[in-house]
């Protein structure tokens, strides 16, 4: 069976399912052609979407065949459920610019995908007698065929009133994820603890490979991979107690040759290893991984790190 026509447990497969609700995908990107997918394998009728985009159009083509591409107010009108899948600062002005132009209507059933953003942005929509829910798949989408076989099993953090919670959970279940409740005053901090882990990791990820090469290594993915993979799990089984490296054992000496070395070698890095250094140290005295008197040199080597007369501004000023 196709890993996109994969149902969570319980749910009866699609062929099984009547179609039930007309949906209209507006912002057919890499979220919402897969969410589109999804609720297609479930029964749902798929009738319309929206994106502006040439990799937009090739992906729903891929995705959502035979799927018309329309207006977002053509796509809106079309629907029973309308999946808003936009990027986080477009949300808020076209939920409010199709109130604006009497878009919505009473009885459909909306949510959207951002995880920055809870109920609240959806006000103008629930005014005009729409549900309205927020339904953030936990997971990063690349573009790539296999986005689709992420999706299952995939946790989604699920926003909304109580009442309407059973209709959130279940169109998660229905699109093969699993979802998990986050309070709307809880939902910025929720999307600032993933961007932390998975964007922030990314970031880290291509700034190793890219020193490693400065330093002559070849294939710095086959050097990284068996070391992040198990530095990962460590972090995730064991918390702060997975920590290794100079600052878990207190290395004073070596995390100032990185800093020296850094800042002749590859200055632009300096700030971003200064400021996981002492994150780290924060963390490590905190869990007791390390002792007081063992932290407060790396504290005092890093905020003199990259400060005025520090060797990073020395470099970038000459």
């Amino acid at each position: 069976m196709p890993a996109a026509r994969r149902r969570a447990a319980g749910l009866p497969p699609a062929g099984a399912a009547p179609a039930r609700l007309r949906v209209g995908i507006v912002g057919a990107g890499r979220v919402g052609a897969v969410l589109g997918a999804a609720l297609a394998a479930a029964g749902h009728d798929v009738v319309a979407a929206a994106g502006l985009s040439a990799a937009s159009a090739e992906r729903a083509a891929r995705l959502l065949p035979g799927v018309p591409l329309l207006h977002t107010d053509q796509v809106v009108a079309a629907a029973d459920l309308v999946v808003l899948a936009v990027p986080d600062d477009t949300l808020p002005g076209l939920v409010a610019g199709l109130a604006g132009t009497g878009g919505w209507r009473a009885g459909q059933l909306a949510f959207h995908t951002s995880g920055a953003h809870g109920l609240a942005v959806l006000a103008p929509a629930a005014e005009a007698g729409v549900l309205p829910l927020a339904l953030h798949p936990a997971m990063t989408f690349s573009g790539a065929p296999e986005d689709a076989e992420r999706l299952v099993g995939a946790p989604f953090g699920v926003t909304s009133s109580p009442e309407h919670r059973p209709v959130a959970e279940t169109l998660v279940l229905e699109m093969g994820g699993e979802p998990f409740f986050v309070a709307e005053a809880d939902r910025k901090l929720y999307h600032a603890a993933l961007v932390t882990g998975a964007n922030h990791l990314v970031t880290l990820v291509a700034e190793a490979a890219d020193l490693l090469r400065t330093a002559g290594v070849v294939e710095p993915a086959r050097v990284l991979a068996p070391l992040l993979t198990a530095a990962l799990d460590n972090g995730l089984r064991r918390g702060d107690r997975g920590l290794t490296g100079p600052v878990s054992r207190g290395d004073v000496g070596t995390v100032r040759d990185h800093l020296e070395t850094l800042a002749e070698r590859a200055p632009a890095t300096v700030a971003a290893y200064v400021a996981m250094a002492q994150r780290t140290t924060e963390r490590a005295l905190a869990s007791g991984r390390l002792r007081q008197h063992e932290g407060a040199p790396l504290l005092e080597l890093l905020q003199a790190g990259s400060g005025p007369g520090s060797l990073a501004s020395e470099r970038a000023e000459g």
